[in-house]
């Protein structure tokens, strides 16, 4: 019997989802799968296992220095409000969290503020 596989973005879309976001929909951005909020990307696929997330620079820096693991940047990135995912080991409830807050990063104020964030997976 064979299933079918999620894809990285797959993935991405049904937490993003799952999390209630409003006003996102699925697009591209450079070439890439990505997730945008009222036509403003907030995420997208840079490469297989590797998500690009907004996100404030000064929580950037802390989130890369507690988890390495899952989160990093390359020398393009440094001094970008964005950082890198490694999908292949982040587990759904630290994406959903990345994913709720890059959302934040891009969506307008009022629908931002109309959002509460239901409990995560």
């Amino acid at each position: 019997m064979t299933g079918h596989q999620e894809t990285d973005f797959e993935r991405v879309m049904r937490l993003a989802t799952a999390a209630g976001l409003p006003g996102i929909a699925p697009g591209t951005s450079y070439g890439t799968p990505a997730l945008q909020v009222r036509g403003k990307m907030f995420v997208r696929i840079k490469e297989a296992g590797i998500l690009i997330v907004l996100c404030a620079l000064e929580e950037k820096a802390m989130l890369i220095e507690l988890a390495t693991e899952f989160y990093f940047e390359t020398d393009h990135y440094k001094g970008w409000p964005a950082m890198l995912v490694r999908l292949d080991i982040i587990g759904d409830r630290d994406l959903t969290e990345r994913l709720i807050a890059a959302w934040r990063q891009k969506a307008p104020k009022r629908l931002a503020a109309g959002f509460v964030a239901s409990a995560t997976p």
